[in-house]
């Protein structure tokens, strides 16, 4: 089978290897340009994906938007099915009929459930007990196309978005490769979605990761999981940003927001209980542990993150 692989960060990378390890023909890669990075943004950083394809001395297919001349490049290639994982782009119509089986897709979550750019975050987020992997063949909607399979998966209390992506990327790479041997040999069934059932995970703002903290410990502490490793969550002590990693929900009282130390822990007043920190960065610094950064804050008592 013949294959066409779109796909940008590191979610995408296990899917990719998969198929190559298990022999598929892959002819091309198709990721988003290299992005620039640094003060100056004179640096060039290529996209995850295309360092992967590179080692694997995979045709790589960088083009601005996935449409125009690229279309008659990729039509030239004959693929016979697209694979699309985390790409970065919402493919036109023209694009998804271009492949003789048309074009699948790996979700991470479980299907109408989340729809969107950030289902991994925004289960964690909203304090689901499962989410999972699922399969479907892409249609000009978001997110809406018939499923092919799905891998339900149990949300530990403790995951952080993550440990919780790395976890359902490699889910993802196992139901792929059970739905495209079985694409193969004509046994699936198309199950068209319950739009009726659908919920929705829309992009992670720096609105949405500031921390309120006149809410209850529990929902705060999903906040700055759900957000970590990125974009982080994130709140000011004396003027200064600092982001938040690794939370849990402890008991604990005092005004919200209120910084408090115990035996070199980092708690957090909220509306009801209380945030034990277990990372900061503040702006300018590299992540660290809590208590390493107590010992060098020396914070006095009363002191608030707002």
């Amino acid at each position: 089978m013949r294959v066409a692989f779109f796909g940008t960060p590191d979610f995408a990378v296990p899917s990719l290897r998969a198929l190559v390890g298990e022999g598929f023909d892959v002819v091309a890669v198709v990721t988003q340009p290299d992005a620039p990075q640094g003060r100056s943004r004179s640096r060039l950083v290529p996209p995850p994906v295309k360092v992967v394809a590179e080692a694997e001395d995979l045709p790589v297919l960088q083009p601005e938007k996935p449409a125009g001349a690229f279309l008659d490049e990729l039509r030239a290639l004959q693929p016979d099915i697209g694979v699309v994982v985390a790409y970065g782009h919402i493919l036109k119509p023209d694009l998804l009929a271009l492949p003789r089986l048309g074009m699948v897709n790996v979700h991470p979550s479980l299907l109408p459930e989340l729809r969107g750019a950030a289902p991994v975050e925004w289960a964690i987020i909203n304090g689901l007990e499962r989410t999972g992997v699922t399969i479907m063949q892409l249609d000009a909607g978001m997110d809406s196309g018939p499923i092919l399979h799905q891998i339900p998966h149990a949300i530990d209390s403790d995951v952080t978005a993550g440990d919780l992506s790395e976890h359902l990327a490699e889910m993802g790479t196992l139901a792929l490769i059970e739905t495209l041997a079985l694409l193969e040999q004509g046994q699936l069934r198309p199950v068209p979605q319950d739009h009726t059932l659908a919920t929705y995970a829309p992009k992670l703002t720096r609105e949405l990761a500031r921390v309120d903290w006149s809410k209850d410990a529990g929902t705060i502490a999903r906040l700055v999981r759900g957000l970590d490793p990125r974009p982080g969550a994130w709140a000011e002590l004396d003027g200064v940003e600092v982001k938040l990693f690794g939370a849990q929900s402890v008991e604990g009282g005092g005004q919200a927001g209120e910084a408090m130390t115990a035996d070199g822990r980092l708690l957090i007043a909220a509306g009801r209980g209380a945030v034990e920190v277990e990372e900061v960065q503040p702006a300018g610094k590299a992540r660290m542990p809590a208590g390493d950064w107590l010992r060098g804050a020396k914070l006095p008592p009363g002191r608030r993150f707002v």
